[in-house]
């Protein structure tokens, strides 16, 4: 009975959506690639059935738009078939970019923890650095990045950091947010309760603010995480990196490999998924641990 719930309530939703998109790539893939493969077989003087005709569109070495079974393939050969420690691995590039991820992904949270606290318990912080960081928000990272870029090699600051540095742009931000909101969630009865045992305000902060504070958090930090991961990717392109995510999305612009170019934007996309499932699930286990339920889904 639960294994036809799940099928029903998870599975089968999940499923048909990914049928539905991957038939719809291959519609386009088609479209797209067939004025190509009908210039060729022109030029060949080549006449091809429909089924032939259909099968070089979605076979051709350098397509407008990949089909699904060259991009799996492409990404199966070098997740798989590569030694980790080759170039052309995307295991291989994928690490280089979780590193740069991680440290800016760690800077991130905890300056937007810092920032959250001091806005909630200075109110001059509130007024004047609040609308500073939404501000921040609205200029493009595009144009963010290569100013870090630059203005840390004029210092000889290269590698890892100024990545890391774009990373935690992008992900203190929500942190900062989602911990306003939870420090700020305690209702004003919890408050004058705890005025009532006259507790301090670093009592109040420990043993109110903050674990009212842990579901915002984590739920922030699975944005931050992933808006860490695209910073990271975009840190690498104007460095020109030879190394990461964003190095194969260059090098794929560069010589016409859209298969390597659609192979990599999957291996990121599984990369930020499993970034965020990790997260989430550190999430649960500390409110496990700090005495929360776990959820009953009904039905």
């Amino acid at each position: 009975m639960q294994r036809e719930k799940l099928f029903q309530h998870r599975i089968m939703p999940v499923a048909t959506i990914v049928i539905a998109i991957i038939a719809i790539w291959y519609v386009g893939a088609y479209f797209m690639n067939a004025p190509f493969q009908r210039d060729l077989d022109r030029r060949a003087n080549v006449t091809s059935t429909s089924i032939e005709f259909f099968e070089k569109t979605m076979s051709q070495p350098k397509p407008t738009l990949p089909a699904p079974h060259q991009v799996a393939s492409s990404v199966f050969e070098n997740t798989f078939l590569r030694k980790v420690t080759s170039n052309r691995s995307l295991v291989y590039h994928a690490g280089v970019t979780l590193s740069s991820t991680a440290v800016g992904f760690t800077l991130g949270t905890l300056l937007g923890i810092l920032i959250a606290v001091g806005i909630v318990h200075v109110k001059a912080l509130d007024r004047s650095l609040m609308p500073w960081i939404i501000a921040s928000q609205m200029v493009p990272i595009l144009a963010v990045a290569p100013m870090v870029i630059v203005v840390l090699g004029a210092v000889n600051i290269t590698g890892l950091l100024p990545k890391a540095l774009i990373s935690t742009y992008l992900s203190f931000f929500p942190v900062a947010v989602g911990m306003v909101k939870g420090l700020r969630s305690p209702e004003l009865i919890q408050l004058d309760l705890m005025r009532t045992y006259h507790a301090s305000i670093a009592q109040t902060f420990w043993k109110l603010r903050v674990p009212a504070s842990v579901p915002f958090l984590f739920t922030s930090m699975k944005v931050a995480i992933a808006a860490s991961l695209v910073g990271a990717i975009v840190g690498e392109l104007p460095t020109g990196a030879v190394a990461g995510i964003g190095s194969k999305l260059l090098a794929g612009a560069y010589y016409s490999q859209t298969i390597d170019i659609w192979a990599a934007l999957i291996a990121g996309s599984v990369l930020a998924a499993l970034l965020v499932a990790i997260v989430a699930l550190v999430g649960k286990l500390v409110e496990r641990a700090m005495g929360a339920k776990p959820e009953r889904r009904l039905g």
